[in-house]
């Protein structure tokens, strides 16, 4: 039996829900990027000779760092659109810089290097599709 594939139907997802997800997929993979991490031999030993201090500040601020993109998946769903695509803006470009910060540091795991990638893919979705927030019409 062949599907015609002219019949197949294809919904308009509302760009809250681009957003929401985008910001869902990014916060998987800060998570797997830093349990990978956190398994790593090198990265034990920097933190167990201190050369990577992890304490109540360091923590956190990664707590914060962390919880902005949590409470943006929400907030992408429930925010009014005017200030939704600004804050949407404002927050991808802020991650963006975080990012750009993040790969200065020179960092040679394939891993790595590919989780950075992918958010940085993401990042520049979000950013566009807040950008281009459809019009309503009327």
């Amino acid at each position: 039996m062949r599907i015609d594939e002219s019949m197949l139907e294809d919904l308009k997802i509302n760009v809250k829900f681009k957003l929401s997800a985008l910001w869902v997929a990014l916060m998987f993979l800060y998570l797997y990027n830093d349990v990978f991490g956190s398994f790593r031999q090198d990265q034990v030993e920097k933190v167990l000779s201190g050369e990577i201090g992890l304490n109540q500040v360091s923590l956190f601020g990664a707590a914060i760092l962390m919880a902005i993109p949590i409470f943006m998946i929400f907030l992408s769903l429930s925010l009014p659109a005017k200030v939704n695509r600004r804050v949407n803006i404002i927050v991808g470009i802020a991650y963006a810089v975080v990012l750009v910060l993040v790969m200065l540091v020179p960092e040679t795991w394939a891993y790595y290097v590919f989780y950075e990638i992918l958010e940085a893919v993401c990042i520049t979705l979000i950013i566009r599709y807040a950008w281009k927030w459809p019009k309503q019409e009327g």
